[in-house]
């Protein structure tokens, strides 16, 4: 998200991006992986490495530690300012010419029937939604819309349940009974008396993570605003398990614009990437990936960040691989981070050694390939449909959704799970021990078992192996206004294949008023306590209309994990 773009030119951009979706439904195919797919995509560059900037080691620029959020915590700002986001350029900007259709060889058109597997267990179940209340949003106490889209992010720790949105604000919930501990709480005030800009500006594109091994809680969000640099990306990591407790609070710096942070738990460091963009927004620089001083943030001590930069011409959208649960990284393991190509996917591997910066390595990328797809509104970005409204939805197609999941089993086994939007339904991934020379697919399926589109997925996976992935769903020729939806699969069943589609919430209103700017990611995490419970949240409407967005939290179990 770009804080503070004009109103009249995001007025502009939404006339440019407009696109009619062609739907494309092909016979279901259950999903291995080959050796390659016949597409009519643009091919891959070879599996070489792509231009790796030298890396960059820096301090933390401002560093200090809040005795208790509770004690400085302040309601979110009732300001009505417009805030939307789209203007930034992308590295292949879209043409209004639509991607050829091309025959997605893993679409799934139709649900299983249920049954029982020869162990006894079942297949294909239905999973049982357990807590399921509205989150911050149109309607809350304390709370106001100013900006869209919310980029709903939330996760799941040992007690509670924390829940954070553009606005910019968030809020602490019992998880045991949904009710709210604290909030809503402006976000800033996790640097209130920091200084600089972490305390006065309030830009968004948070991210709230929990740190299951060190029992904390990690938040970030990026403080842009004035547009100059330095640009900072602010952090804070909680003392213990409490998230309204005391926090370390640091902020590092760079001098170009580093949008769409994303971040992810591993042993030897905080990962981070970003999409970067010169200082002015006006050009891609690349896609950054940086690793922050784990083992310092959680002590409060002075911390160093080191980041690599990928070449403009490379991959867009990278995300770190981070645990479910309270799943352990393998001893050793570099972070993984994928990117979505046209043809396949690029993985690097990115492993920090803060006691000597000479050993640190960044490499990649390995090219994965995939099953062909197109992708979802190509022409555009901008082509979910919604009923009784022209105002179409951005789909986020050019890049994977986060967020990478990834979970080590008790065999020893590696796990990593993704998804993205694709122009037939919802296309995932699970890659297994990514560790190999040739890593492959292990299996993938593009979910669509009707018409209407399906986007926005976040996928984790449970200790027992299943999948679970929460999704947004709409379309004005089956009348679905936008809704939030969750399909899961367990390890016995038919690979490539989701089960039955369970409705979390059902939309009760659209967006309109030309407003296209739908959520740029949502979330799942799985509890570290019981490592069984999926907990997804994202974005839903309860009336129609625009800056009126509404959010939802919602638990969600399969039978058999315990």
């Amino acid at each position: 998200m770009l804080s503070g773009l004009p109103r009249k030119t995001y007025e502009r951009l939404s006339r440019m991006r407009k696109h009619t979706h062609i739907i494309s439904i092909v016979a279901a195919t259950a999903a291995v992986t080959l050796p390659s797919f016949a597409s009519a995509q643009t091919k891959d560059a070879p599996q070489e490495q792509a231009p790796i900037g030298k890396m960059v080691e820096s301090s933390e620029v401002q560093r200090d530690f809040l005795p208790s959020l509770k004690d400085v915590a302040v309601a979110p700002s009732k300001d009505r300012r417009i805030r939307e986001s789209k203007g930034l350029p992308r590295p292949r900007p879209y043409t209004g010419i639509p991607q050829p259709e091309v025959v997605d060889p893993v679409t799934q058109i139709s649900i299983p029937v249920q049954t029982t597997s020869k162990a006894g267990g079942p297949l294909f179940p239905t999973p049982t939604i357990g807590r399921n209340f509205d989150g911050l949003g149109n309607g809350v106490a304390g709370f106001t819309v100013n900006s869209a889209p919310p980029d709903t992010h939330g996760a799941v720790g040992t007690t509670q349940y924390v829940q954070i949105v553009n606005g910019s604000a968030f809020a602490v919930y019992n998880k045991s009974t949904g009710a709210l501990v604290l909030g809503p709480t402006s976000t800033n005030s996790l640097w209130s008396g920091f200084g600089g800009k972490c305390q006065t500006a309030n830009d968004g594109d948070p991210i709230v993570n929990f740190d299951a091994a060190a029992q904390r809680w990690v938040i970030s969000q990026f403080a842009v605003s004035p547009r100059s640099a330095p640009f900072l990306e602010c952090v804070a990591v909680s003392q213990t398990a409490d998230a309204t407790g005391a926090y370390n609070r640091y902020a590092f710096s760079y001098n170009d614009f580093p949008d769409f942070p994303k971040f992810a738990v591993h042993p030897d460091a905080y990962y981070f990437t970003f999409n970067v963009f010169n200082a002015a927004a006006t050009a891609f620089v690349g896609s950054r990936a940086c690793a922050y001083d784990r083992a310092k943030m959680l002590q409060g001590l002075a911390a160093t960040q080191q980041c690599f930069t990928l070449a403009p011409t490379s991959d867009f959208g990278l995300l770190p691989s981070d645990p479910d649960g309270s799943s352990s990284v393998a001893p050793g393991s570099p972070n993984y981070m994928i990117a979505k190509r046209a043809t396949s996917l690029a993985m690097y591997k990115f492993k920090a050694n803060f006691a000597n910066s000479a050993l640190t390595t960044f490499t990649g990328p390995t090219l994965i390939p995939v099953a062909a797809y197109t992708e979802l509104c190509s022409a555009t970005g901008t082509c979910v449909t919604q009923p009784g409204t022209t105002t179409q939805l951005d789909s986020l197609g050019d890049r994977l959704s986060s967020r990478l999941s990834y979970r080590r089993y008790a065999d020893g086994r590696v796990s990593l799970v993704t998804s993205h939007a694709v122009s037939t339904g919802l296309r995932w991934y699970e890659i297994r021990n990514p560790d190999a020379a040739s890593p492959v697919i292990f299996q993938q399926g593009t979910f669509a078992p009707s018409s209407t589109t399906r986007w926005l997925g976040a996928m984790a996976q449970d200790k027992n192996g299943n999948f679970g992935i929460g999704y947004s769903a709409s379309s004005s020729a089956n009348g679905i206004r936008p809704s939030l939806r969750f399909a899961a699969r367990t390890p016995t069943d038919t690979a490539g294949l989701l089960g039955p589609e369970s409705t979390i919430i059902a939309g009760a209103g659209v967006q309109n008023a030309g407003l296209t700017r739908w959520g740029d990611y949502a979330s799942m995490t799985v509890d570290p306590v019981d490592n069984c419970t999926f907990w997804f949240t994202s974005e839903y409407m309860k009336t129609t209309g625009s800056f009126n967005w509404n959010t939802r939290v919602a638990s969600i179990k399969l039978a058999g994990c315990n």
